[in-house]
């Protein structure tokens, strides 16, 4: 689309090259250049204006950075949601499999699971009874997906408003690489308008939830009731134990091991091993724990008035 024909369909006024072309909808933290985003909040203009972004809907009339346009808008939030309700609405199914659905070679669908619409499943997988993979969602070769998962649900994102808490709604997909298997009971968000990723060879147990637009590398293995959060990316071969809770928009290094009930609060260095809430490297929290449980002792040997 050209930006006169976004602007067109917003009602609003731009700055920039009118025949501009707008190729992707993406936010902030996954542009590309055609790309249109939005800001609403002057705390990160000068991030999106300088941003790969083509195209930025903006809530304050500034100077278009050179080789970019600005939409003007007085909600942006509101606008992204018209522009993804345009081009990626629900689309509501009467089959068990969609007849849009691409199914490889020597792969299983169990009764009573849901293939959404244009989904793509590679060769010899086997997807189990209960299972929803929703539309646009992809999953390679060799892949296993057990009972009661869901791939592809909306991502959480919400603005909050005076009335209430209005939105986001999500265009993005969920992409499952080869060789992945995944417990029973997980669920995996879409991204908000890029890619949920799960890199190969990657291993998931039961009761496991990935928030929108985090990228898990390959060869990770995750014990169960792990929780991430959105925007997260985890490179390859980390290890997260049981109950491990992940907060958004950070980093956990190559190799990195974390202990069972576990909080990661922020961006973890690779090839360590972590332990504790908030997470500090494990033989420091242990060391800890160890003297906090000599406290009372230490109490009795305080000098005494």
């Amino acid at each position: 689309m050209t930006l006169r024909e976004i602007s067109s369909l917003l009602e609003r006024d731009f700055s920039g090259n009118e025949k501009l072309i707008i190729s992707g909808i993406n936010e902030i933290h996954r542009v590309r250049p055609g790309d249109i985003t939005f800001v609403d909040h002057p705390k990160y203009y000068d991030h999106a204006l300088g941003s790969a972004a083509s195209v930025i809907l903006i809530n304050k009339k500034l100077p278009c950075p050179e080789g970019k346009a600005l939409i003007f808008s007085d909600d942006p939030f509101r606008d992204f949601n018209k522009i993804i309700l345009q081009y990626r609405n629900f689309m509501p199914s009467d089959k068990y499999i969609s007849e849009s659905a691409i199914i490889g070679s020597g792969t299983v669908i169990q009764p009573g699971a849901f293939i959404g619409n244009f989904v793509k499943i590679g060769r010899n997988c086997m997807i189990h009874s209960g299972v929803s993979v929703n539309d646009h969602c992809e999953a390679g070769d060799n892949v296993i997906i057990h009972s009661n998962t869901v791939i592809g649900s909306d991502a959480f994102y919400f603005k909050r408003r005076p009335e209430g808490y209005d939105k986001m709604h999500s265009c993005g997909r969920v992409i499952i690489h080869d060789d992945v298997e995944i417990g029973a009971g997980c669920t995996i968000d879409r991204g908000v308008s890029s890619d949920t990723i799960i890199g190969r060879g990657t291993k998931m147990d039961n009761q496991i939830h990935i928030g929108h637009d985090t990228v898990i590398g390959k060869n990770c293995l995750f014990a169960a009731q792990v929780g991430i959060a959105g925007v997260v990316t985890v490179e390859d071969d980390v290890i997260l134990w049981g109950q491990v809770g992940v907060q958004k928009d950070l980093t956990i290094g190559r190799g990195a091991v974390v202990l069972g009930q576990s909080g990661i609060a922020k961006s973890l260095e690779g090839n360590k091993t972590y332990f504790g809430s908030p997470v500090r490297e494990a033989r420091e929290k242990m060391k800890e724990l160890a003297q906090i449980k000599r406290l009372p002792e230490l109490i009795k040997m305080l000098p005494r008035d």
